[in-house]
């Protein structure tokens, strides 16, 4: 880490040196608001006896700055800050003691002010047809096989951030092909620039400690990502590649409490037979976890219907993931790993459910689904996506409170989502989720989720 920041600082001395050499110099900037209300039912247990609900709002706020030369190389800097006002915390927690059902507590603290992303960006290094991006970045969902691998970088501070500290170099071989070799170093807590009032949380597992500041991570994580896109065949899209990444185990939980060496092998592919596309990912992993060998297996296929030419536009959609799972009483570890695809890739109720099974919110693994949905276009401004999912377990998981251990089954899922593009700097949308579960838990009490958003541009 402290080699990437050097690097960087090395970097961007090199930059201001060099300004004067060019002969453009052009700014610009912005930013924007994010207002979120949620509400949360059952989403940790499935069980409506025990006090697990929320109900918050969620104040999120972004400020960018990007000083371009020539069109050669450019400096992009965003801030972010993002905190949350409590109407309902259902029950009692160490970590959050003002929000108990009791005293309902309205909890409104403004939260920390952090570098979202903080890169230099090199258009053609020596004029060879090779990009460099070095520093704080996001790595785009729509670049790395639709969000399978890469999606969140600190998945534990939520949707407040997603940025990788990475050192990107893109070579584009030709006009159909190019190769990302990219490495990355992601810590468990800010490591790398300053936090502007940085907030103190009380610390859960034991409240008489000094507190602990927000954790971005699980645990210490890095990677090296040799990244392959083709699209020389007509109608054919073709991504491949290979990821090294090391967990360091240290203060992790759940799946993640061992020192985890794993290397992933896979490709995702897109074919275009017009009305239909067909899209796939397949990966492989072997490595190992502490003591034990690890082997993992996961991927998905889409079939999707376009109806252009009637009203609305519907398009179907037809899929099925699998994520192998665990199993009990092997010496190896067969779970999935979802790399760095933490966040809500398939549902953002079942994101937060999952941390009563592995240990961490969005830890996909052990799965089979099965999912059909339909989008429509009702209005020129409007999308709206409904879905229906059947959701299995490759494994069972051992008896709790929470889980059955009898069983495979984790239930239905319902989804609907309405976006609507109010203006050209205003959006906003509404999402619903609704779980029917399955005997794979102990309780069946439905849970749900529901989200609306409204973001504003400027």
């Amino acid at each position: 880490m402290k080699r990437i920041f050097a690097s960087l600082v090395l970097c961007l001395g090199v930059f201001m040196n060099f300004i004067p050499a060019f002969a453009e110099l052009n700014f610009s900037g912005g930013g924007a608001l994010r207002l979120r209300h949620e509400y949360w039912k059952n989403l940790k247990d499935m069980n409506n006896g025990v006090l697990d609900n929320r109900n918050f709002f969620r104040i999120k706020t972004s400020l960018w700055g990007q000083m371009d030369l020539d069109k050669k190389a450019s400096l992009y800097v965003k801030l972010t800050d993002e905190f949350r006002a409590y109407t309902y915390f259902g029950g009692s927690t160490s970590s959050v003691p003002d929000k108990s059902a009791s005293k309902k507590g309205y909890h409104f603290d403004i939260n920390e002010v952090v570098f979202d992303n903080f890169y230099l960006d090199v258009k053609r290094v020596l004029d060879a047809p090779v990009g460099l991006r070095i520093g704080r970045q996001d790595l785009p969902i729509s670049d790395y096989g639709e969000g399978f691998l890469f999606g969140d970088g600190t998945p534990v501070d939520g949707s407040r951030t997603y940025y990788f500290n990475a050192a990107k170099a893109r070579w584009q071989i030709d006009g159909n092909t190019s190769l990302d070799a990219i490495l990355i170093v992601d810590p468990r807590d800010e490591e790398f620039l300053p936090v502007i009032n940085q907030t103190k949380l009380v610390n859960v597992s034991n409240p008489t400690l000094d507190k602990v500041t927000q954790q971005l991570n699980t645990t210490d994580e890095k990677a090296g990502v040799l990244y392959f896109r083709n699209k020389s065949i007509k109608n054919l899209y073709t991504e491949g590649y290979y990821i090294y990444k090391t967990e360091a185990g240290e203060g992790g939980t759940g799946l993640q409490s061992q020192r985890t060496r794993l290397h992933t092998f896979g490709s995702f592919s897109k074919f275009n037979f017009s009305p239909y596309t067909l899209r796939g990912q397949l990966a492989f992993q072997t490595g190992d976890y502490g003591d034990n060998s690890r082997r993992g297996l996961g991927g998905y296929v889409y079939i999707d219907r376009a109806f252009k030419n009637i009203p609305w536009s519907p398009l179907a959609s037809l899929g099925y993931i699998y994520l192998s799972g665990d199993k009990q009483g092997t010496g190896t570890n067969e779970a999935w790993d979802p790399l760095f695809s933490r966040y809500p890739w398939l549902s953002d109720l079942y994101c937060l459910t999952l941390a009563g099974e592995t240990g961490m919110t969005g830890y996909w693994t052990n799965f089979q689904w099965e999912r059909a949905s339909l989008t429509l276009y009702p209005a020129k401004k409007a999308k709206l996506l409904l879905s229906y999912n059947f959701l299995r377990a490759n494994t069972q998981v051992a008896a709790s409170s929470v889980f059955s251990g009898t069983s495979k089954t984790r239930g239905q899922l319902i989804q609907g989502r309405l976006d609507y593009e109010i203006s050209k700097n205003i959006t906003t949308y509404f999402t619903a989720e609704y779980l029917i579960p399955g005997k794979f838990y102990a309780n069946q009490d439905e849970a749900v989720f529901l989200r609306t958003e409204l973001t504003f541009k400027f």
